[in-house]
């Protein structure tokens, strides 16, 4: 009987190592811009400060560069390269082009894998701004990773690196490349392919057949969002040149239509919360606020706001009721009353040039790193306060966006993917 309570003592601290260890990476982000494409997690202890000697957990050199934000998923980060052709600083043939899906060790940063596939030819000879031949982000889940590669098609692998299928979604080309990232829905795989075919694609996770094809996806470099709407059901909605469209995701049904007052291509993601869509874009600037669920076009019916100020390229984020982006080109951040659309504030990043990465929050904080390797922690408020500005330059471009962990910042740059927090 005395030995009783020292074998709850163990057994109590059995069970507490065990959940820490099945919790020591509970924070996934499985796809662009982490779960629901909307660049916000529940993390605490996020580092503020940090430069290339302090608070660098570890940095490790990638195979080649790419535009393609990491994603965590259990032990693992995915993310996608491409080498041979085009890249900075070295000679290539277009011949040469190929591009990588690596996976690397969470805890080291080491490579464990990296898998080559050849492009397919011909590919165009230059990217505008240097933005290469892997933006796309990979999505997961728990039997494979799926990558697209633009004209070069979308596969799938599992978490060996052995590849399990590909499926052609268009071959056409473009001055800025393809950026659009797939995202998953019950068992399908779902890719905005407006540049190589005008058309959202829904394939089959298992086999990567074609279940459903929707055109008119007309100049769309943004990743598709899934929204509920206020009656429970989900739609999958994408801005377009003047329009924002919603689908049923299961059947590629059109569903309805607003147009958004903005005359450009659309870049930024969609994001959405309690059945309301907010959009920003347009080279000029713009912004809207949609109601889902309606049917036709509702633009005198449940679009509910619309503002002048936006981002061309880096997507919003939206938190406590605010909407939180930087503009692209002038390193403007601006936050807005989600409610209404009202601007709080819009004040200068200092010396932030151009943003291309989409923000991240947690923690209280956003995070917006600029094309340079500068990364500005703002205060997530009404008010405009930056905490620190941080600058990790390795002369090379910074286009990913920053991926959140629990007491962990991940930034990749064309060069090296870097771990930032406490050691």
């Amino acid at each position: 009987m005395r030995r009783a309570p020292a074998l709850l003592n163990v057994s109590m601290l059995l069970f507490v190592f065990l959940v820490r260890a099945a919790s020591s990476h509970a924070v996934e982000w499985p796809q662009f811009r982490g779960i629901g494409g909307l660049g916000t997690v529940q993390v605490k202890s996020l580092p503020v400060e940090w430069d290339d000697d302090t608070n660098i957990v570890w940095k490790e050199k990638l195979l080649g560069p790419g535009g393609s934000s990491p994603i965590l998923f259990k032990d693992a980060i995915y993310l996608t390269c491409y080498t041979g052709f085009n890249v900075p600083g070295e000679e290539g043939r277009e011949e040469d082009l190929q591009r990588h899906l690596v996976r690397l060790d969470r805890k080291t940063g080491k490579q464990k894998w990296a898998t080559p596939h050849n492009a397919r030819l011909p590919e165009q000879e230059r990217i505008r701004d240097d933005h290469g031949y892997a933006t796309s982000t990979p999505a997961v889940d728990n039997d494979r990773v799926y990558v697209f590669y633009g004209k070069s098609g979308v596969h799938a692998y599992d978490h060996n690196g052995k590849h399990v299928w590909e499926a052609d979604v268009g071959e056409r080309l473009n001055g800025w490349g393809s950026a659009a990232s797939p995202i998953l829905h019950n068992d399908l795989v779902i890719v905005n392919a407006s540049i190589e075919s005008d058309s959202l694609y829904a394939l089959d996770r298992k086999t990567g057949k074609q279940k459903w094809r929707a055109k008119g996806i007309k100049e769309a470099w943004n990743t598709p969002v899934l929204v509920k709407t206020p009656g429970g059901k989900t739609e999958l909605v994408v801005a377009i040149f003047r329009k924002i469209l919603a689908f049923d995701p299961d059947t590629g049904d059109e569903l309805w239509s607003c147009d958004t007052g903005i005359d450009w291509y659309m870049v930024p993601g969609l994001v959405a919360s309690e059945g309301v869509i907010y959009c920003i874009g347009g080279r000029s600037g713009g912004s809207l606020a949609i109601k889902a669920g309606g049917k036709g076009d509702v633009t005198e019916t449940h679009r509910l706001w619309t503002g002048k100020k936006g981002s061309n390229v880096s997507s919003p984020i939206l938190t406590n009721g605010l909407l939180f982006w930087a503009n692209d080109a002038q390193g403007i951040a601006c936050c807005a009353e989600a409610k209404s659309g009202k601007l709080l504030y819009e004040e200068r990043l200092p010396r932030a040039g151009q943003v291309y990465a989409s923000a991240a929050f947690g923690d209280g904080k956003i995070y917006y790193t600029n094309r340079t390797g500068k990364t500005y922690v703002v205060a997530a408020k009404p008010e405009f306060e930056i905490l620190a500005t941080n600058d990790l330059n390795d002369r090379s471009l910074f286009h990913a966006s920053p991926v959140l962990d629990d007491g962990r910042v991940y930034i990749r740059s064309n060069k090296f993917l870097y771990c930032i927090g406490s050691k």
